[in-house]
């Protein structure tokens, strides 16, 4: 997890070829005057910003029509800024579709901490997909597994055959294994498995790889003399992995009263409850995913896939573990944060040619392929792990979240415009942030 990522990020440029991610009181701004500062730094044009205000989210029906079947209607999500994220040296502003109070508050707030302390270090693994073929009724699962290495080539041809323009592009199938798998009981079963190890470039890739372990069934029956049953990826992308880290000086971590070393050491002992309990690594973990999945949404990616692979990897050593992990070097005075799971994303095909909002995000983005998205992911999800963390060692994580609740209950109330922040006030004045009484202070105009 210590890996150097300048060896593995080929698209790293110096820090000014990006407008900055650093833009302070951007949350007081109007929706309109937010939009307008992405435009002002070139990262949108006019017509982008009129897409965004529109009232369809972005996407007509006859569009949400040809993505899915029996569409009724279009459902909408707030769209908000990651802002202060610094990447491997580059300013990095990331959307995120999220209907939760406080995550996207929460991240960007921690990402200027880290950013004061040089920013987060990102690698990813090239993007290799694994492609599963099922074997059953072989006369002799091990000579069939060795049959298969043995026609190694000839597999891989046949998949390549399969996906020209892939290839051409300088992916494809690159290598293969095979296994063996047993079942116990009443129904024993013995099968082989083959894997296709599938460079899919800027794809997610579930769809060609489904495509290749389809094609070569035949030969793989011919070669082992069974019969092939499930064709299809794999979402445990244990070849497609992401390491972020960041290093935190201690005094960069004072908070509301709280020393930085003692903020430090109840992160560390946050991270150490997660390390040794599957009941707490659970919502550790959920943690990390609230970033990911919001900027998967985000960028027309399958969150579902992300969130299968990541919680698979974590159950790798037969017990269930935290997707990141939290050090105190006391000796430096520094903490040590590090995340390592697989994400498998795309920034070609799907969603991404069809919805317009997608490719307006992808301008603000600002990324050059699917490496780069998986990388911002990493240090999204470290980060959001971070503020959690962070308030759960201080002030406890509910009151973080207070204030925007106190908001959606004054709206949901009947409250409307500066009506809205004067009625949550009130509400968190009084500890009582409910619909009921907040309708009463509207009654009441006890403002």
């Amino acid at each position: 997890m210590d890996n150097d990522p300048a060896v593995c990020d080929s698209t790293r440029q110096d820090t000014d070829t990006r407008p900055t991610s650093r833009l302070p009181g951007y949350f007081r701004l109007t929706i309109s005057e937010r939009v307008e500062t992405l435009v002002a730094q070139g990262r949108l044009t006019e017509e982008d910003a009129e897409l965004l205000a529109s009232e369809f989210a972005g996407l007509p029906l006859t569009t949400a029509d040809n993505m899915i079947e029996n569409v009724i209607g279009v459902y909408g999500l707030p769209i908000g800024l990651g802002l202060n994220f610094v990447i491997n040296d580059r300013d990095t502003i990331v959307p995120m579709v999220v209907e939760e109070p406080s995550i996207v508050a929460a991240v960007s707030h921690t990402a200027r901490l880290v950013r004061d302390a040089g920013g987060f270090r990102v690698d990813a693994d090239p993007p290799i997909m694994i492609g599963q073929v099922q074997i059953l009724d072989c006369p002799d699962p091990e000579v069939a597994r060795e049959t298969l290495l043995a026609h190694r080539d000839a597999i891989l041809d046949l998949a390549n055959s399969l996906q020209p323009n892939m290839v051409a592009r300088g992916g494809g199938a690159k290598e293969i294994e095979a296994r063996v798998l047993g079942t116990n009981g009443a129904s024993a079963v013995t099968m082989v498995v083959l894997h296709l190890l599938v460079d899919t470039c800027d794809a997610m890739g579930a769809n060609l790889i489904n495509t290749m372990a389809e094609g070569v069934a035949p030969l793989v029956e011919r070669l082992t003399g069974g019969r092939v049953h499930l064709r299809i990826l794999s979402n445990l992308a244990d070849q497609r992995l992401v390491r972020a880290r960041c290093d935190i000086p201690v005094a960069l971590l004072n908070w509301k009263g709280f020393p930085g070393s003692e903020v430090a050491r109840g992160i560390a002992e946050a991270s150490l409850f997660a390390e040794v309990d599957p009941y707490r690594a659970a919502t550790h973990n959920k943690g990390v995913m609230n970033g990911i999945d919001a900027v998967a949404i985000a960028s027309g990616n399958d969150w579902r896939a992300i969130e299968a692979g990541a919680h698979a990897y974590c159950c790798r050593s037969g017990r269930y573990r935290p997707m990141s992990t939290w050090h105190l070097d006391e000796e430096e005075g520094v903490l040590r944060g590090r995340l390592e799971i697989p994400i498998q994303v795309g920034t070609v095909g799907g969603p991404i040619r069809l919805h317009p909002t997608l490719k307006v995000l992808y301008k603000v983005f600002g990324i050059d392929d699917a490496s780069e998205l998986a990388r911002i992911m990493g240090a999204v999800g470290l980060a959001q792990n971070l503020a959690a963390l962070k308030a759960l060692a201080t002030e406890g994580i509910q009151s973080g979240h207070m204030a925007l609740h106190a908001r959606t209950v004054a709206a949901t109330a009947g409250a409307e415009g500066d009506e809205i922040e004067r009625v949550a006030q009130q509400l968190i004045a009084e500890g009582d942030i409910k619909v009921q009484r907040a309708r009463a202070i509207l009654a009441s105009r006890n403002l």
